[in-house]
C-alpha cells in the first residue's frame, strides 16, 4: 500500500520529488543529528491525489492519526490537551523552492481553552494571546479565504489607538481584544465560527496547502520559473518552537555566503521576540545576524556551526531558518540558497578553490539565464545622479521606470509599454504579478531575506529593500523622502541593486563589466574573472559548437570576440534594403529578360563586397549563407499607399510609368498568404537568375579571399525546401557556378550546399533530401509556425495568454522549443538524414538556437552546432556545457 506520511528520520535530502526541498532537507537535518523539532511530511502524492480526486486518500487520516501519535509520545503533550497542548505548524514545501507562493499556518491547536494551557505552561499570558491571535490572523486568510488586510486594519488601528506602530508594544489585553475582533471577522466574513476543534484545524490547513498549490501566485510563479505545473507540493507538519517568548526569544534567516555578491561570510537578519513569518513578512525592520552574537552568544556560537557543517555537507551554499526559544536553538529549514547570478558566478569558483566542488561542477553550479543577467547594463558611473535613499542591496541591476504602487497599476501600466519600478512598503506573494513586470522592486521595510529580495533574486529583477528613509503612502500614491521631497506615482526613479541607492530621474546606463570583457577589453575585476574561469571551464567540456547569425561585418566581427564559432545564419534579404530597395524593384518590375539581367548585373557587386567583408570577418571559419527567402512583395511598396499615389497623380494628370509599373507588379505578386507562397526554393525555381547571382557572389567573395590569403569556408543554404527535386534543381545550377569560378579564378573553394529544415514535409523526408544536401540547418521559427498552424505575427498577442493560463503549454513555442511536436520531427530528420549521409552536419538557426532549454534538447538529439544573436553566444557556450554534464536548465539557482 502507498505511503503517504513519513515521519522526518525516514527521508533524505535525495527525496525532494516526494517530501519535496523543504521535507527532504528537515529528513536531512534531523539524520546528521540538528536540533531540529519532531514533526512529519505529508507526501506530493498525496497532494496530487487530492487535486486530481476532489478528495484526501483513503488512507492519509490514518497515517496522519498514526505519526501525530508518535510525536505527541515523543514531546509529552497532546493536540487539543487544554492543560498542556501539543501545537503545530503546517507549511507548504514543493520540489522546488517557491518562497511565499503556498500557504502556511502556524500555532494549530489554539482555541478557546487551549489558550489558557499555554499561558499557563509559558506562565506568560500576553505570549499565549499573541500565539493566538496569529493563528486567528492565518487560518483566517489561508484557510477561510478571508481577505488578509480585514487584518491587517484592524492589527493597525489597535496601534493606533496605543500610539505605537510596533507589535510588540500592545499588552495582554490589547490581545484578548483582538483575538475577540478577529473571530468577529471570521464569522462575519465567512458564515461560520472559528474551529475550536484541534484536529479539525490540523486537517483543513493541510487541505488549504493542498489547494495553494493551483492558487494564482503560485501558478503564475511557477510559469515565470519554468517550473512544471504537475509536481504537488508536500506538506510539513511539525511541533511548534516559539520566537515570540520574550526577549530571550527571535526568529531568523541565514545564509552561509552573501546571497547577493557571493563574498564568504555569514549574512543572515534576526528579530528578538517574533516569530519567523515576522522576518520574511519585513512587518519590522530585523537587525544583522552578526548582532545576535552581543544578544545570545550561546546560540550564535551554535548557529554558526551548524551553518558550516550544512554547507560543506550540502556543498553549497546553503540559506537557514532557525527560532530561538528561551535560548534555545532550533533549525526550521535549510535548503540550497537562491542567490543573485553575481553571487553564482563568484560561489562557483570560489568553491573550486576550496576544494568542495569539481570545475564540472562550478558548470552546473551556474546557468545561462544568470550569464545573461549578468551581461545587462549597469549605472553610468560619470553620470549625474540625485540620491533619495540608500537600501539593502537585495538584488543587483540597473533599473529605471515609473513609480507604481501596487501590482495591478503595475501590470496595466507595463502592458501599454512603459517601464515600472513597483515601490510597497514590503511585497507579499500576491504582489508577484507586479514583480513579474516591473524592471524593479523597491520596498521601504524588509532585508535580504524578506520576501521581496528572495523573490527578486529567484526572478533575476533588480530590487532595494528596507530603504528606511523613504515614507511610501500607498492610498496617496506617493512616498515622501526623509530629507524632504515627494515622489509622485509616474514619476521616473532609478534604483541600483548593487549598492542599494535610489536615484531620482532617469540616470543613464552603460554597458556590464562582463560584456566589456567578452568584447575584449581588459577589464580587472573579481566577477568578471570568476566569468571568465567558468567560461574557459565551459569551452573545455561542450560538445556542440556555437554560431552565430549575422547580416553584417560588424555583427560577424562582435559573435567572433563574444566566441562564435561560424555564422550560422546569414540573411540575404537583409542586405537588400536601404538604398539597395530600387535596384530590386528594377528586377522585380524588368519586362523582359535583358532589363532583368541588368537589374541582376547591378547587384551582384554589391552582394559581392558583402560577403568579401563577411568572410574576412569570419576568416577560417565556415559562415552558412541564406539565399533569399522572403517574398518579393516584402520589397514593393504598400499597396494601399501606392494606390492612392497613382490615383492622385492620374486626377493631375501625370501619368509616371514607372509608378504604374510597381503597382501592377504589386497586384500581380498579392498573395492571400505570402508565408506560403512564392518565397524561398520557390523564387529560385520562378526567377532562377535571382539565386545564381547570389550564389556567384558568394564564390567570387570566396575566391577574393583565399587569393588575398584567406580562408574562406562558405556554406550555400537554399530555403523552404519540401522536396529533395525542388533542392536538386537549385543545387545542379549553383555547382555549374561554381565549377565555372573555380576555373576562371583558378582555385579551389571549400564550399557546401544544404538546405534549411523548416517545413514539416522535409523533416518527414529528410531521408531524401539528405542524398542532395550536405548540411541540414533547421529553421525552427518556421517550422513552429507550420507545425502548430500557428501565424506567430497574429497569435501571440491574441491568444496565447488564455493557453496559457489553461496549461496548454508552459512556455510559448516560439520562446522555448516545443520538444514533443516539433522537436519529434527534428529528431526524425537527424535520424533518417544521417542514416542516408552520416557525415551530414547539423544545426540550428532559428531563435531557439540560444534559449537554454533548447540547446539542452538540441545536444541531446545529435546536433553539431546551434546559432544565436551575437549577444547570446556566451549564453549558448554555457549551456552547451551544462548539456553535455547533463545538467537540466534551471533559470535560477
Amino acid at each position: 500500500m502507498t505511503s503517504y506520511v513519513y515521519k522526518f528520520a525516514d527521508g533524505n535530502k535525495d527525496l525532494k520529488d516526494l517530501l519535496g526541498g523543504k521535507g527532504a532537507n528537515l529528513a536531512e537535518m534531523t539524520n546528521l543529528g540538528l536540533p531540529v523539532p519532531p514533526g512529519f511530511t505529508i507526501t506530493t502524492e498525496a497532494c496530487k491525489a487530492y487535486l486530481a480526486e476532489g478528495h484526501e486518500p483513503e488512507s492519509l487520516a490514518a497515517e496522519v492519526t498514526e505519526h501525530l501519535a508518535e510525536v505527541e509520545r515523543t514531546m509529552g503533550r497532546r493536540l487539543g490537551d487544554a492543560g498542556d497542548p501539543l501545537l503545530l505548524s503546517v507549511r507548504s514545501g514543493a520540489k522546488f523552492s517557491m518562497p511565499g507562493m503556498m500557504d502556511t499556518v502556524l500555532n494549530i491547536g489554539l482555541n478557546d481553552d487551549t489558550v489558557r494551557g499555554l499561558a499557563a505552561q509559558s506562565s506568560d499570558e500576553r505570549f499565549a494571546m499573541d500565539s493566538y491571535r496569529r493563528l486567528l490572523q492565518m487560518f483566517g486568510a489561508t484557510v477561510m479565504g478571508v481577505d488578509a488586510e480585514e487584518f491587517h486594519s484592524k492589527l493597525d488601528a489597535r496601534k493606533a489607538a496605543k500610539g505605537t506602530t510596533a507589535d510588540t508594544d500592545l499588552d495582554v489585553d490589547d490581545l484578548t481584544a483582538l483575538v475577540a475582533t478577529y473571530k468577529q471577522v471570521i464569522a462575519e466574513q465567512t458564515g461560520r465560527e472559528f474551529p475550536q476543534d484541534a484536529r479539525e484545524q490540523l486537517d483543513l490547513a493541510v487541505r488549504a496547502v493542498f489547494e495553494s498549490w493551483n492558487g494564482d501566485r503560485a501558478v503564475l510563479y511557477r510559469r515565470q520559473e519554468r517550473i512544471p505545473q504537475d509536481l504537488g507540493t508536500a506538506v510539513n507538519v511539525q511541533v511548534m518552537v516559539f520566537g515570540n517568548q520574550g526577549m530571550t526569544s527571535g526568529s531568523g534567516v541565514g545564509f552561509t555566503r552573501d546571497p547577493a555578491s557571493g563574498e564568504r561570510g555569514v549574512y543572515g537578519d534576526y528579530l528578538q521576540n517574533a516569530q519567523g513569518e515576522d522576518v520574511v513578512a519585513g512587518i519590522r525592520n530585523t537587525v544583522s545576524l552578526h548582532d545576535l552574537a552581543d544578544l545570545d552568544k550561546a546560540s550564535y556560537d551554535e548557529l554558526l556551526g551548524i551553518m558550516d557543517k550544512l554547507e560543506r555537507h550540502y556543498r553549497d551554499m546553503c540559506d537557514i531558518e532557525f527560532t530561538i526559544e528561551r535560548g534555545k536553538l532550533w533549525m526550521l529549514q535549510t535548503r540550497v540558497g537562491k542567490r543573485t547570478a553575481e553571487a553564482a558566478f563568484r560561489i562557483a569558483v570560489h568553491m573550486v578553490d576550496d576544494g568542495l566542488i569539481s570545475k564540472d561542477e562550478a558548470v552546473l553550479r551556474v546557468s545561462g539565464g544568470q550569464l545573461a543577467q549578468l551581461m545587462f547594463p549597469r549605472f553610468d558611473e560619470r553620470a549625474e545622479r540625485s540620491l533619495l535613499a540608500t537600501g539593502m542591496n537585495a538584488s543587483p541591476g540597473a533599473a529605471v521606470g515609473k513609480v507604481v504602487f501596487d501590482s495591478d497599476t503595475a501590470v496595466e501600466w507595463a502592458d501599454r509599454g512603459e517601464d515600472v519600478i513597483l515601490v510597497r512598503k514590503e511585497t507579499n506573494p500576491d504582489d508577484l504579478k507586479g514583480m513579474v513586470v516591473a524592471r524593479g522592486i523597491l520596498t521601504s521595510r524588509g532585508g535580504k531575506t524578506s520576501h521581496a529580495a528572495v523573490v527578486a533574486r529567484g526572478m533575476g529583477r533588480t530590487c532595494v529593500c528596507g530603504a528606511e528613509a523613504l515614507d511610501v503612502d500607498v492610498k496617496a500614491r506617493q512616498f515622501r523622502v526623509r530629507d524632504g521631497g515627494i515622489v509622485h506615482e509616474g514619476d521616473l526613479i532609478s534604483i541600483d541593486g548593487t549598492t542599494g541607492e535610489v536615484f531620482a530621474g532617469a540616470v543613464p546606463v552603460s554597458s556590464s563589466l562582463v560584456v566589456r570583457h567578452f568584447e575584449g577589453e581588459e577589464v580587472h575585476e573579481d566577477l568578471v574573472d570568476a566569468v571568465a574561469r567558468v567560461m574557459a571551464y565551459a569551452d573545455t567540456i561542450r560538445r556542440l559548437h556555437v554560431r552565430a547569425n549575422a547580416d553584417t561585418p560588424e555583427d560577424a566581427a562582435r559573435a567572433r570576440r563574444f566566441g562564435a564559432q561560424g555564422i550560422g545564419l546569414c540573411r540575404t534579404e537583409h542586405m537588400f534594403l536601404g538604398e539597395r530597395r530600387e535596384l530590386v524593384e528594377h528586377l522585380i518590375v524588368a519586362e523582359d529578360e535583358a532589363a532583368q539581367e541588368a537589374a541582376l548585373a547591378a547587384l551582384l557587386p554589391l552582394q559581392r563586397q558583402d560577403f568579401v567583408e563577411i568572410l574576412e570577418a569570419m576568416d577560417g571559419l565556415p559562415v552558412t549563407i541564406r539565399l533569399i527567402d522572403p517574398p518579393l512583395h516584402e520589397f514593393l511598396p504598400d499597396y494601399t499607399e501606392l494606390s492612392v499615389k497613382v490615383a492622385i497623380e492620374d486626377v493631375r494628370g501625370k501619368h509616371d510609368k514607372r509608378q504604374l509599373r510597381l503597382l501592377e507588379a504589386v497586384k500581380r505578386l498579392h498573395e492571400q498568404n505570402p508565408m506560403l507562397g512564392l518565397r524561398g526554393v520557390r523564387l529560385g525555381i520562378v526567377i532562377p537568375g535571382l539565386f545564381l547571382m547570389q550564389a556567384r557572389a558568394i564564390l567570387e567573395a570566396a575566391a577574393i579571399r583565399i587569393k588575398a590569403g584567406g580562408d574562406a569556408w562558405p556554406e550555400i543554404m537554399i530555403p523552404l525546401v519540401a522536396s529533395k527535386r525542388e533542392l536538386d534543381l537549385v543545387r545542379n545550377e549553383v555547382l555549374g557556378v561554381a565549377q565555372e569560378v573555380q576555373e576562371r579564378e583558378g582555385v579551389s573553394i571549400p564550399f557546401r550546399i544544404g538546405t534549411m529544415i523548416e517545413l514539416p514535409r522535409a523533416a518527414m523526408t529528410a531521408g531524401q533530401i539528405a542524398e542532395s544536401a550536405e548540411f541540414f540547418s533547421f529553421g525552427t521559427n518556421d517550422l513552429t509556425q507550420m507545425t502548430w498552424g500557428f501565424s506567430r505575427d497574429d497569435v501571440e498577442a491574441s491568444f496565447f495568454t488564455n493557453y496559457l493560463d489553461n496549461n496548454i503549454f508552459q512556455v510559448s513555442p516560439f520562446e522555448s522549443l516545443d520538444t514533443e511536436g516539433v522537436g519529434a520531427l527534428v529528431r526524425k530528420a537527424v535520424i533518417d538524414g544521417r542514416a542516408t549521409r552520416p557525415d551530414l552536419h547539423l544545426g540550428v538557426c532559428g531563435e531557439h538556437g540560444g534559449d537554454p532549454d533548447s540547446i539542452h534538447f538540441f545536444h541531446d538529439a545529435g546536433l553539431d552546432y546551434v546559432s544565436c544573436s551575437p549577444f547570446r553566444v556566451p549564453v549558448a557556450r554555457l549551456e552547451a556545457a551544462r548539456a553535455t554534464l547533463g545538467g537540466g536548465y534551471a533559470a535560477s539557482t
